[in-house]
């Protein structure tokens, strides 16, 4: 065999490994993750086992396996409304803290007077909201709708007014020297600018916008993961109660990984924004 196929070959084995290591190093993550939680489910389970804990106390995680799988029509179909509710709430309040960002940027009087407002009302407990959101607007989707707004609201305003700020000036004088518009400037640099902290803050609100709708279901609901969760609780249900969280956090996590993939698209340069 002559000396540069020899070189050739060498060189192929060594791609081959490296693409493999590559991707074993992309999925180390996920792997590493599994595992733990794949421990702390066999303590659990151990731990019940050792001391003898009673069912209606703390089910084993075997027990909340046989609970989703006797239960699953039950929690797909009570997953809907909740699932709703926290789309359009995701939706709402991310649109408006936006639009409210947006303005803030441009008329330094309009932050002055209600950028206060929107921290007294981040102050107010989301549960002691809930209740007025019931009388004010019924029974009916609205309040838990309302209730998530307002859950996604402030994270996203606050990560967005920082976007909108963080343009570099240099980018600004050159827009300034082509005569560009505000709306030019806000479309092709702000937005590009403020992408990064738009998108941190979207990922930690698509998992509260849930927290939101069963917030919203626990105040008044006859359906959904909320009135599911209460209604265990009441029937010492427990195994169907950790099912339920466990849907709950199902919906949260594929909403996180939706907005993930989401990002990826949207931006294909280096943010290196980290919140």
């Amino acid at each position: 065999m002559s000396v540069a196929n020899t070189t050739d070959m060498k060189a192929s084995t060594g791609s081959l490994f490296g693409s493999i290591g590559r991707i074993a190093g992309s999925w180390r993550p996920v792997a590493m993750g599994v595992l733990g939680l794949f421990t702390l489910l066999v303590l659990w389970q151990l731990l019940i086992w050792f001391f003898a804990i009673p069912i209606y106390l703390v089910p084993a995680p075997t027990d909340v396996a046989v609970a989703v799988r006797n239960d699953i029509g039950l929690l797909a179909s009570s997953s809907v409304p909740t699932i709703t509710e926290a789309f359009l709430g995701f939706l709402l309040g991310n649109l408006v803290a936006i639009l409210v960002a947006a303005s803030f940027v441009y008329a330094k009087l309009v932050e002055e007077m209600f950028y206060p407002v929107a921290i007294l009302i981040k102050t107010i407990p989301i549960v002691a909201i809930a209740p007025v959101l019931k009388i004010m607007l019924g029974n009916g989707i609205e309040p838990k709708v309302v209730v998530a707004a307002l859950i996604c609201f402030f994270p996203t305003l606050v990560n967005a007014v920082r976007g909108f700020r963080a343009v570099d000036p240099q980018l600004l004088e050159l827009m300034h020297v082509l005569s560009a518009s505000k709306t030019e400037v806000f479309v092709r640099v702000r937005i590009q600018s403020a992408l990064p902290y738009i998108f941190s803050a979207l990922k930690i609100s698509v998992t509260m916008c849930v927290l939101g709708a069963i917030v919203g279901e626990w105040i008044g609901a006859n359906h959904g993961i909320g009135y599911l969760l209460i209604q265990s609780m009441y029937e010492f249900d427990s195994p169907r109660l950790f099912a339920t969280i466990l849907t709950a956090s199902f919906i949260a996590i594929s909403g996180f990984a939706i907005v993930s993939m989401l990002e990826k698209m949207a931006i294909r340069w280096d943010a290196g924004v980290v919140t």
